[in-house]
């Protein structure tokens, strides 16, 4: 079974992965923008980024210019969007192990 659940998710993820990077690279650059706006490092960006694209938030990093407050939306939307996609991947991997491939919806 673990075999069959990596190789699905191998296979959803080789078919999902331009759509990811590209999702990911909309973020990142979302989030270097937000660091030029704000005057931020480039670490202290590409960290805003991903702490916010997580959802995870920790609030030491606060873009306070308006423009990179409604960037900050965008990457946390994408984030959500990223996460879900990810979830679903993993889903569609487990169940396809647990049904011995196809689909995943259907029962063997």
């Amino acid at each position: 079974m673990r075999r069959r659940f990596l190789v699905a998710l191998g296979h959803a993820i080789h078919v999902t992965w331009p759509v990811l990077s590209v999702l990911l690279a909309i973020q990142l650059a979302l989030g270097l923008l937000i660091g030029f706006v704000e005057g931020w490092s480039l670490g202290d960006a590409v960290y805003f980024t991903f702490i916010t694209g997580l959802t995870i938030g920790y609030g030491d990093l606060v873009p306070r210019q308006a423009l990179s407050r409604a960037l900050a939306i965008g990457i946390g939307f994408l984030g959500l969007f990223v996460t879900g996609v990810i979830a679903a991947i993993a889903v569609h991997a487990m169940l396809s192990a647990l049904t011995g491939g196809g689909s995943g919806g259907e029962r063997s």
